[in-house]
């Protein structure tokens, strides 16, 4: 084969999306967004009152493809990546909560949605609450799933956890290490944050390493955890200058992770919280328990 060829090949392979996971419905269609200083990555479908969908952690908005093809029927479905993360752009600042829910809001703007239900998990959730809590006008409801919030409730205990160590995992020699292994280092949450690690197959352990095999990911991937600190300290001003959330707030845990104590962590900052559990699920909630997940999210939402 041609060099020019092979290179245009490699080309390709690096920059394209992969699919492995289940795609979005063929009525979506994906948009680059310019937002606060970046450009996110955005698939939009469906009509009908907003629901934005943000993701966390070894996961890209591809996570939320069950649930967007049942909300897409009655809803507008947009699920950004977040800063730095999937086929978003990779800024080398602004990873605060604070600052990417205010990437998320002028996703809003850009779209023209005044309004939204938000549906988030894990990362996605501090986003989340940063979003709510500065512009609680604009979030009508929110699912909030498996993942604490830094300085809420017991975020100094949860954070001693011999689980969460890669909090703290950072910098240019851990950058190093995890460089080319992308898919040994995403393995380990898959494999210890679940309830069957056999619930997250091959096909979808490939596709998320190779989105974060991509240039800078994972080194963005990084500063999300780096600015937790950060997050903790403005939670509590957010709190503190707000008070707790007003809309209602439907805090699911897996059920063989955070179970009832998401509930628990919410009433922290919110008034009106519904407990929900995602029956036989680890953390990886829309992997191990799509089907539940989505009737809990789907559920909420319509009322």
């Amino acid at each position: 084969m041609p060099r020019y060829f092979l290179a245009l090949l490699v080309a390709f392979l690096i920059a394209a999306p992969a699919f492995a996971v289940e795609p979005f419905p063929s009525s979506f269609h994906t948009q680059e967004i310019k937002t606060n200083g970046t450009t996110l990555y955005v698939r939009i479908g469906g009509q009908g009152p907003a629901v934005v969908m943000l993701h966390g952690f070894a996961d890209t908005g591809d996570m939320w493809a069950p649930a967007a093809t049942v909300l897409v029927k009655n809803h507008t479905v947009v699920v950004p990546d977040l800063r730095g993360m999937g086929l978003s752009a990779h800024p080398d600042m602004g990873y605060t909560k604070t600052n990417q829910a205010v990437d998320i809001a002028g996703v809003m703007d850009a779209l023209k949605i005044e309004q939204a239900d938000l549906v988030t998990h894990d990362i996605g959730n501090m986003v989340g609450y940063a979003l709510a809590a500065q512009y609680p006008a604009r979030i009508t409801k929110w699912v909030v799933i498996d993942a604490p919030l830094p300085g809420i409730g017991n975020w100094d205990e949860i954070k001693q956890s011999p689980l969460l160590w890669h909090f703290n995992f950072r910098g240019p020699d851990e950058e190093r290490l995890v460089a080319g292994r992308e898919r040994i280092y995403l393995d380990r949450f898959y494999n210890e944050l679940s309830a069957d690690p056999k619930k997250i197959d091959e096909a979808t352990r490939e596709h998320y390493a190779a989105l974060y095999a991509r240039p800078h990911a994972m080194h963005d991937a990084f500063e999300q955890f780096g600015a937790f600190n950060q997050g903790a300290i403005d939670n509590k001003a957010l709190l503190a200058k707000g008070g707790k959330l007003a809309m209602p707030v439907l805090a699911l845990g897996g059920e063989k992770s955070f179970g009832s104590g998401k509930a628990d962590t919410l009433r922290f900052v919110a008034t009106n919280v519904t407990m929900g559990i995602v029956p036989g699920s680890g953390h990886w909630i829309m992997d191990e328990n799509p089907k539940a997940t989505t009737a809990l999210i789907v559920n909420f939402v319509s009322k």
